[in-house]
């Protein structure tokens, strides 16, 4: 058995494992904290969960320090995964369990991560923030000529989102409207997602071969361009770079649509902070930051692990074969890491949030995000200083039976 002190300092035991709960996941009013989460955090912050679909039951992290120590252990495997029925949110999984990186363990994961990095640089999101810009004065110039009071999720936090990752992705402006769909598909909960999820899944990555497919003939510096010539080199497998192209463009589109429609609804209902980012602009980046923090982006968890060997956490040992899931929810409200956590607070100290989780599996994408939120709150906030919601807060209407958090619409006036 194998025991790690740094996750359990405060432990002077190892204690009885707790009883397991049922998690329904239930659709929660708008952006409220789950009242179960909250709870365990506070009062078993090492618990044991099943969940509506799948097998058996799992442990569950929600602490800070608890959750970043799963998420970069190398005994807990996502590779384990595959081919195992786990309980699970979802009937199907969202990504491939055969290629890509939701699946893969160190080295293997370590090479398709260096590959898709390529195309995410520094350099990459210097060439792309001129295009946002450009994209998104241009929605809310149409925005503005349509007039008030206008629907900001349409005339802004859809389109925009699409557009830049048609744009980093690489797909023709004239195609993307048979792709917009895909990522709602995959990323829902409801009672009908296992059925429409495979039909997502199966015209996407028909889309994406026929995209590869043309980037070999046409080679670009864009990421099918990148994906295509690994593939071409043998870097990696056709099957890695369909999977791969297909998990940035569900992410790209409707969970930026989501977690961005959800900080500028947080601002919105802050006016006291939406004041000082008018006043003080160069806040923007920590302000930002703060609202990936704060913003509960997902219902429920992620993709869990399986610990391939005993290992102790918040004084319990997960033995060797058990499913382990990190609420990276839980852990941005950790109370011992992030004082008054249901505070919006821009002056925070600098501690990193786990929005895009930790470890060998933390989004990638990040960097493009947090570029993406900051154009579309300086543009709105540039061209529209005095707006506002033009319904009440508990009017406007959230999304439904989805893994991703967000407003459905988001009526403004100003």
């Amino acid at each position: 058995m194998t025991f790690c002190s740094d996750s359990t300092s405060d432990s002077a035991a190892i204690t009885p494992p707790p009883p397991v709960r049922f998690w329904p996941v239930d659709d929660l009013p708008s952006l409220d904290p789950d009242p179960f989460l909250d709870e365990v955090l506070r009062d078993e912050p090492v618990t044991r969960i099943e969940l509506p679909h799948g097998d058996g039951h799992a442990w569950l992290v929600t602490r800070y320090e608890d959750v970043r120590f799963v998420a970069s252990d190398s005994r807990f495997s996502r590779a384990a995964l595959v081919g195992r029925s786990v309980t699970t949110m979802r009937p199907t999984p969202v990504a491939s369990q055969t290629a890509g990186l939701q699946y893969v363990d160190p080295p293997r994961h370590t090479l398709l991560r260096r590959v898709v990095a390529r195309a995410f640089t520094g350099k990459s999101m210097m060439r792309l923030r001129p295009m946002a810009e450009r994209t998104a004065a241009e929605l809310l110039g149409g925005m503005e000529r349509a007039g008030a009071p206008a629907d900001l999720m349409q005339h802004l936090h859809g389109p925009f989102p699409i557009a830049v990752i048609r744009d980093f992705l690489g797909v023709d402006e004239s195609d993307w409207h048979r792709w917009a769909q895909a990522g709602e598909a995959l990323l829902s909960a409801g009672p009908d997602s296992g059925e429409r999820g495979e039909t997502a899944r199966n015209a996407t990555r028909a889309r994406v071969i026929d995209l590869l497919e043309r980037r070999r003939d046409d080679p670009r510096d864009d990421l099918a361009g990148v994906l295509a010539q690994a593939a071409a080199t043998g870097e990696i497998t056709d099957d890695e770079a369909i999977s791969l192209a297909m998990a940035i463009q569900v992410s790209g589109g409707h969970a930026v649509r989501n977690n961005s429609g959800s900080m500028m609804y947080t601002l919105l209902t802050h006016p006291e902070q939406l004041d000082r980012l008018r006043r003080e602009p160069e806040l923007l980046p920590k302000a930002v930051d703060e609202l990936f923090r704060y913003v509960p982006h997902r219902n429920g968890v992620g993709i869990p692990r399986i610990a391939t060997e005993d290992v102790e956490v918040g004084g319990h040992v997960i033995s060797a074969g058990d499913v382990i899931y990190c609420a990276y929810v839980a852990a941005n409200r950790d109370p011992a890491v992030f004082p008054d956590p249901d505070a919006l607070d821009f002056d925070r100290a600098d501690v990193s949030h786990l929005a895009f989780g930790h470890g060998p599996h933390h989004c990638l994408a990040a960097i493009m995000a947090r570029m993406e939120a900051e154009v579309m709150i300086s543009s709105v906030l540039d061209r529209f200083p005095g707006i506002r919601l033009a319904v009440p807060a508990d009017e406007v209407e959230f999304q439904r039976q989805g893994l991703i958090r967000g407003p459905r619409t988001l009526p403004v006036t100003w």
